[in-house]
C-alpha cells in the first residue's frame, strides 16, 4: 500500500525520482498514465493489469466509459525504473498534468500520483476545507 506525500523535482531529461519507500512495491517497471484531477497515476504492472481490466469492461459501452478508457489506456506508458530510482515521464503526460519542475508524489493506496506542487497545494486545501462534508456524504 502506498501512503504519504513527497516532494521531488524533474531533471532536464523529464526524469523524476520515485520515493525510496515506494520503489520495492513498484518494481523495476511501472505504468504511468493520465489520472483524474489533472495528475498522473503510476501503477506497479500487476496493479495496472487489474485497473486496466476494470476500465476495459466499459470501453465499448456508453460515452463515459469510452472516454475514460481512451484517457487512461491510450494515455498509458511503460517506464523502467533506473538504478537511481527515476522514471522518464513522456512529454504528453507531463503536459497533461501541467507538471513543471517541482512536483509532489503522493501514495494513494494501490497507486502513486504525481502532481504539480502548486496544483497539489490548491487541491489539498480544498479537500481539507470540505473533509467533513465528504465524510458525511460517504456515511449516508
Amino acid at each position: 500500500m502506498f501512503i504519504g506525500e513527497y516532494r521531488h523535482t524533474f531533471d532536464a531529461k523529464n526524469r523524476i525520482s520515485l520515493p525510496a519507500k515506494f520503489r520495492k512495491e513498484l518494481g523495476a517497471s511501472v505504468v504511468v498514465t493520465r489520472g483524474l484531477d489533472k495528475c498522473l497515476f503510476i501503477y506497479p504492472k500487476s496493479a495496472w493489469k487489474v485497473e486496466a481490466a476494470k476500465i476495459a469492461e466499459h470501453s465499448t459501452g456508453g460515452a463515459a466509459g469510452r472516454g475514460l478508457a481512451r484517457l487512461m489506456l491510450a494515455g498509458a506508458s511503460e517506464a523502467e525504473v533506473d538504478s537511481a530510482g527515476r522514471i522518464l515521464v513522456p512529454d504528453y503526460l507531463k503536459s497533461f498534468a501541467t507538471l513543471k519542475v517541482k512536483s509532489v508524489i503522493a501514495g494513494v493506496s494501490d497507486r502513486v500520483e504525481v502532481w504539480d506542487e502548486d496544483a497539489w497545494a490548491s487541491y489539498t486545501a480544498s479537500i481539507e476545507r470540505d473533509a467533513d462534508l465528504f465524510a458525511e456524504k460517504l456515511a449516508g
